[in-house]
């Protein structure tokens, strides 16, 4: 018998019923692998972009307020300082903004006589906030007969904005700059300026005076606010 019968033929002993055949599964394992494989990229990449899209929006999401804040800020003091009756770096207002002297109604003269003061508030500029400053000056007169018993002019004058002053010996109002000249109760003595002496708003509460503070487009015949 020749090698190559030796070799096609199996033993004698055994039938083909008993033949076992392994089978080779290492393709099919690897293919299982390789659609596995390309099945969870995708799924990892979704998730990766999702992550860095959220990390990106919260960081991004930090400089935006806070520089909503920065700008609200000023409108959050302004609130905060407010009004009713509240003192905010000195200055007292009330609930209709009217500011509250540092002059009580005894310290004015009886007769009359007109007084200059100062008129302070907080200015809040921006970002800002300067108290008890100094915003203008007024002309305040005692007549305890008159409701409130308190008048109360801008020195502005009405004409080009000069500085009205007091005259005691002519008993009058006067501006220097254009010898505009006012009565007492602000009404003028000639024609040169184009209105009255501009009355602001007091109100007295026993002896506490409060006034708003205004100013006024000048060289016109109207009280128009500034």
């Amino acid at each position: 018998m020749s090698n190559s019968e030796n070799s096609a033929s199996p033993p004698d002993d055994v039938t083909p019923d008993e033949v076992t055949v392994t089978p080779d599964t290492t393709d099919s394992h690897s293919d299982d692998d390789s659609s596995a494989t390309t099945e969870s990229a995708p799924r990892r990449n979704f998730m990766t972009q999702v992550l860095a899209a959220g990390i990106g929006g919260l960081v991004g999401l930090i400089p935006a307020v806070t520089g909503l804040l920065f700008f609200l800020d000023p409108l959050f003091r302004k609130k905060a300082a407010g009004n009713g009756d509240a003192k905010t770096g000195g200055v007292v207002k009330d609930s209709e903004g009217r500011i509250l002297l540092d002059v009580s109604l005894d310290a004015l003269p009886e007769d009359g006589t007109p007084q200059r003061y100062t008129v302070h508030d907080d200015i809040v500029n921006a970002w800002n906030k300067l108290p008890n400053q100094p915003i203008g000056s007024i002309w305040l007169r005692r007549i305890d007969s008159a409701t409130p018993p308190v008048i109360a002019f801008s020195t502005i004058c009405p004409h080009l904005g000069c500085s009205v002053d007091y005259r005691a010996t002519e008993g009058d109002y006067y501006c220097p700059c254009h010898t505009s000249a006012f009565k007492l109760d602000g009404t003028a003595l000639n024609d040169i300026p184009p209105r009255a002496m501009d009355e602001l708003e007091v109100k007295v509460t026993g002896t506490h005076i409060w006034l708003k503070y205004q100013e006024f487009r000048g060289a016109i015949q109207e009280k128009v606010e500034v």
